[in-house]
Formats: C-alpha cells, sequence, structure tokens
C-alpha cells in the first residue's frame, strides 16, 4: 500500500467526499464491494500456491502423456520386428 503514504487525513476526506458526490450514498456500498471482490480476484490470481498447483498439473499431465505415448511406441515395435527364421 505504497500509495496510501503519499495521501493524508485530509487528501482521504476529499476523495470520499467527491466519490460520495459522484455516486450517491446508494451506490457506493456496491462500488466499494465490486473493488473488493476485484482485489480479491486478482490476489487468488496471482499466489504462488495458485500458479504452483496449475504447473504441477500440467506437469502431471505431461508424464501421463509421456508414459502412454513411451507404451504405445514399445508395443508397435514389438508388434513390428520381423519373426526370426
Amino acid at each position: 500500500m505504497v500509495l496510501l503514504g503519499f495521501f493524508g487525513g485530509y487528501e482521504i476526506l476529499i476523495i470520499a467526499a467527491v466519490v460520495l458526490l459522484l455516486f450517491g450514498g446508494k451506490k457506493v456500498p456496491e462500488l466499494m464491494r465490486g473493488m473488493g471482490k476485484g482485489i480479491r480476484e486478482f490476489k487468488d490470481a496471482t499466489s504462488m500456491d495458485e500458479v504452483k498447483k496449475e504447473v504441477d498439473g500440467i506437469r502431471s499431465e505431461m508424464h501421463d502423456a509421456s508414459s502412454e505415448i513411451h507404451k504405445t511406441d514399445n508395443q508397435s515395435n514389438k508388434s513390428s520386428r520381423p519373426k526370426p527364421k
């Protein structure tokens, strides 16, 4: 919250008054609720735990696909070998 370091008490009051005048008393709670949801979603999307889970899931899928390819390749090599005479 580096941005709040630039604002003092009077500046925050002036901004709050301007927001209240522009949007009205009924719209301000909706506006704040929407901002809170947006910030929460942003934090969730950028958390390292979520990214790590997604990377681990992709890694697991790639490993499974690689194993399946090797198994299929080994089976096709066995069936295509010429029989010894």
